[in-house]
């Protein structure tokens, strides 16, 4: 195994062309990392509609579980971001569902605005066949989520924490946690070192 140095125009290039080829009415893809996501996922929007796929662009921050849920142990309480802080089920339900199969192909964008606290109220939005799901957030793998491409941000324990925003480092062992239990990097279509976000490396896998 080796890291192939590529930006991340040609990166998500790649991957569009990767999703392109797929004989599906919507394909839903995961980019899942501790920081970069976002980058990402919005970097293949322009090329996946360019190959004529209509795109909905969904973050996980936006399906956090509200604000008595989250912090039921603290605020800073790593074990339950690892876990608990995501509400996979309704993600699962208001998004990933309706584009599997026989799926109604109405997603809701966006469930609960964690900085408020509160409901978004968002209406629920069509997304036209043949159309890609691309949804970015930490800790998404090893959930069993439905998912036809995942594509993993690997950073190293320093990277991490250079890029982990200081009022954050307490999560760090959430993500050492994810790391050790779920793996990622050995259960992700697609594994890309970003320790410096200017210089990714895709992991080239033996045949």
């Amino acid at each position: 195994m080796r890291y192939r140095p590529i930006t991340f125009e040609h990166l998500a290039g790649e991957l569009a062309e990767r999703v392109l080829v797929l004989d599906a009415p919507w394909v839903r893809i995961a980019v899942d990392g501790p920081a970069g996501t976002a980058a990402l996922a919005d970097a293949l929007v322009d090329p996946l509609r360019v190959g004529g796929r209509a795109v909905q662009r969904v973050s996980t921050v936006d399906f956090l579980r509200p604000a008595s849920l989250r912090f039921e142990y603290g605020r800073e309480n790593p074990d339950s971001r690892y876990w608990s802080w995501l509400d996979e089920s309704a993600l699962r339900r208001e998004v990933l569902d309706p584009l599997g199969r026989n799926g109604s192909g109405e997603v809701l964008p966006a469930l609960w605005d964690s900085a408020r606290d509160r409901a978004t109220r968002s209406a629920r939005v069509p997304l036209p066949a043949p159309g890609v799901l691309v949804v970015d957030g930490e800790m998404l793998l090893g959930r069993g989520l439905p998912f036809e491409l995942t594509v993993h941000l690997q950073l190293s324990a320093g990277a991490l924490r250079r890029r982990l925003p200081g009022d954050e480092q307490w999560a760090l062992p959430a993500f050492e946690r994810y790391e050790e239990e779920v793996r990622p990097a050995e259960i992700a279509d697609v594994v890309v070192r970003a320790d410096d976000p200017r210089h990714p490396a895709v992991l080239e896998r033996a045949a």
